[in-house]
């Protein structure tokens, strides 16, 4: 029986061995559309925001215009973009989103649009731990031709993952997620947090992330 056993596990060690070694592979992002366009310029649009939290949304819009200028993208000031929605009637960002885009090409002589959706936003509480997280997704689109050049999506959070609570055992874990909650519901952790999720989101240089824009040293033609 002991044999029988043993022969058993050598025949399936290999296979064992093959399924602890495999790894993911990350399937290349196709940027035929996005080198044939060759955007310049990029206007962003108000991001959607399917979170609960109102302020998401500004939040968000706040912080993705450095990484697309770093990139190497002119980017129309955010503010200025959304004044003019404003002006022509254009109040939220679900009215924004769904304008033409050779409309939007004419109004703002930008060659791409970002249009963003904020999926998560905000602290949320266990037993043991508070955890501000944002998650977000963008698509980049040609506004002459209508085409996406570019979809994406990434996340962040400030869980240190740190455990340690001085000695004080179940009650000091309970008291230290306590206080971080409030800390995170009284103060503007989320702002941080969407700036790493914007860097991660839109930073030029990542595995399926956007490429760089001319004005990059960077840039290939």
């Amino acid at each position: 029986m002991l044999k029988r056993v043993m022969k058993l596990a050598a025949c399936l060690a290999p296979a064992m061995l093959a399924v602890g070694c495999a790894t993911h592979q990350v399937t290349p992002y196709d940027y035929t559309a996005f080198k044939a366009a060759k955007p310049r310029s990029i206007v962003v649009l108000p991001p959607l925001n399917t979170s609960p939290e109102v302020t998401a949304s500004y939040t968000v819009l706040s912080q993705v215009t450095y990484p697309l200028a770093e990139a190497g993208y002119y980017v129309l000031p955010v503010a200025l973009v959304e004044e003019t929605f404003k002006q022509n009637g254009l109040s939220s960002a679900e009215d924004a989103h769904a304008v033409d885009p050779h409309k939007l090409q004419s109004i703002f002589g930008a060659d791409a649009a970002l249009y963003l959706t904020v999926t998560n936003f905000g602290a949320s509480y266990t037993v043991l731990n508070s955890v501000v997280t944002v998650s977000a997704k963008a698509r980049l689109v040609d506004l002459k031709t209508g085409t996406t050049l570019w979809t994406g999506e990434a996340s962040a959070n400030n869980d240190s993952n740190n455990n340690n609570n001085g000695g004080g055992g179940l009650v000091g874990a309970l008291v230290a997620a306590a206080v971080k909650q409030i800390i995170n519901n009284t103060t503007d952790t989320s702002y941080p947090v969407a700036g790493v999720a914007s860097q991660r989101l839109l930073a030029a240089g990542q595995v399926n992330g956007m490429l760089y824009g001319p004005r990059s040293a960077n840039y290939k033609q």
